[in-house]
C-alpha cells in the first residue's frame, strides 16, 4: 500500500530543512522555542526557525537578503523560506572581543552608509506590514525624519499602551510633547540609513570566526542613530571599542549622546507593548529626560 505524503504544514524541522536546501538531514537537534538545529547530511549545519505570526518569516528573510547584499556586517545566509519557515547558516560560537569590536562597528557604520529609498522604507521583497520581535511594524514611508520617526515609530506603540492600560493618558503627554519637539532636538538632517532594526545584544553574535554576526532583523530605511541608540539600551560587551570603530568609519554629528533618548523611545515603547510597565517608566524618564536639555 502507497504512503499517502506528509502535508507540508505537518512537516518537522528536519523534512523542512531537506525540502528548503534540496540536501539530505543527518541530525536534528532542538534548539530555544521556534529554532532547531539541522545538520545536512555534507557536514553543513543550518537552524530551521518556525515562523511565529502571517508574515514573519517573509519579513525576516528579505531583512536578512538586504543586510546581507550591502556586504558590510555578517548575516546568516538564507538558504529557504516559505510562509511557515526559514532556514539560515548556523552562526558558530565564539566570545566577545575588542577587536571584533571595533571590526563590528566599522562594518556597521558600512551598512548604514548603504542606504535605503526613504524613512520607512521596507528591504526589497520585503512586507509593508512586518515585525520587531513579536509586534507588528509597519513600513510606512516618509520624507521627513522627525515627522515619520513620531508618526510611524513612537506614536502608534503610544497608544497601543495607553489602549493596554501600560500608560496612563495623562503621562502620554510627555512623550507626545518630545514628538512635538524632534525637530528641534533631532539634530543635522541625514539621509536613510540602511538599519538592522532590531539591534539589541541578544541579536548581536559573537561568532567563532572572531567577528560579530546580526540575526533577528527588523530592517528598514531609518536613522543610523538609532541603531546605536538600542545598543546602548540593552548592552553590548565593548560598546566602547564598537562605537570608536563606528567613529573612525563614519563620524556621528555633534551632540549624539544627547540623542540617545529620543532614539530609544521606539524600542522602549515597543517593549512597553510587549512586555508591560517597566519598560513604560522607562520611555517616559527618557522623554523627560530629553525635554529637560
Amino acid at each position: 500500500m502507497s504512503r499517502r505524503p506528509t502535508p507540508i504544514g505537518d512537516e518537522g524541522p528536519g523534512a523542512v530543512a531537506a525540502r528548503l536546501t534540496g540536501r539530505p538531514v543527518r541530525t536534528v537537534r532542538p534548539l530555544s522555542g521556534p529554532l532547531t538545529e539541522v545538520t545536512l547530511a555534507d557536514g553543513h549545519a543550518v537552524v530551521v526557525k518556525r515562523g511565529e505570526g502571517p508574515g514573519t518569516v517573509r519579513a525576516e528573510a528579505a531583512g536578512l537578503r538586504w543586510l546581507a547584499e550591502a556586504r558590510a556586517v555578517q548575516v546568516p545566509a538564507v538558504h529557504g523560506d516559505d510562509p511557515r519557515w526559514l532556514v539560515i547558516d548556523l552562526v558558530p560560537e565564539g566570545r566577545p572581543s575588542a577587536a571584533a569590536a571595533d571590526r563590528f562597528g566599522r562594518d556597521l557604520a558600512a551598512l548604514h552608509a548603504c542606504g535605503a529609498p526613504a524613512f520607512g522604507a521596507p528591504p526589497p521583497c520585503g512586507p509593508e506590514d512586518a515585525y520587531i520581535g513579536r509586534a507588528p511594524m509597519r513600513n510606512t514611508e516618509g520624507g521627513d525624519w522627525p515627522d515619520w520617526y513620531a508618526q510611524h515609530r513612537v506614536l502608534p506603540y503610544l497608544r497601543l499602551a495607553v489602549d493596554a492600560g501600560t500608560v496612563r493618558p495623562a503621562e502620554a503627554v510627555v512623550v507626545e510633547e518630545l514628538c512635538g519637539r524632534l525637530p528641534e532636538l533631532a539634530g543635522p538632517a541625514e539621509p536613510p540609513a540602511r538599519l538592522h532594526g532590531d539591534l539589541w545584544n541578544g541579536n548581536v553574535l559573537w561568532g567563532g570566526d572572531g567577528r560579530v554576526w546580526l540575526i533577528d532583523p527588523a530592517a528598514h530605511g531609518g536613522h543610523r542613530e538609532t541603531d546605536l541608540a538600542m545598543l546602548h539600551l540593552f548592552g553590548c560587551p565593548h560598546l566602547d571599542r564598537v562605537l570608536e570603530g563606528y567613529q573612525q568609519e563614519a563620524p556621528l554629528a555633534d551632540g549624539w549622546r544627547d540623542r540617545i533618548g529620543p532614539h530609544q523611545l521606539f524600542p522602549l515603547l515597543v517593549h512597553a507593548v510587549l512586555f508591560g510597565r517597566g519598560y513604560a517608566e522607562q520611555a517616559l524618564r527618557s522623554a523627560r529626560t530629553a525635554l529637560a536639555r
